[in-house]
């Protein structure tokens, strides 16, 4: 998910969608551990993603 993306979302779909990414990033790493996946590098992009998510929700809090 791009930063232009999130910016456009609301607080509370910055929530939804950080619950949800967590979750499919959880287990992408529990499937990689178990056996390899076909694409190692959905590993970081999920990461980042869910980066970027926590970042944008603690900006808007002190805000």
């Amino acid at each position: 998910m791009k930063q232009s993306e999130i910016i456009n979302l609301s607080t509370a779909e910055v929530q939804v969608q950080l619950v949800q990414l967590k979750k499919t990033y959880a287990e992408l790493k529990t499937a990689h551990t178990i056996s390899p996946i076909q694409n190692p590098l959905q590993i970081r992009t999920m990461r980042r993603s869910v980066a970027r998510l926590a970042t944008e929700l603690s900006k808007r809090e002190l805000q």
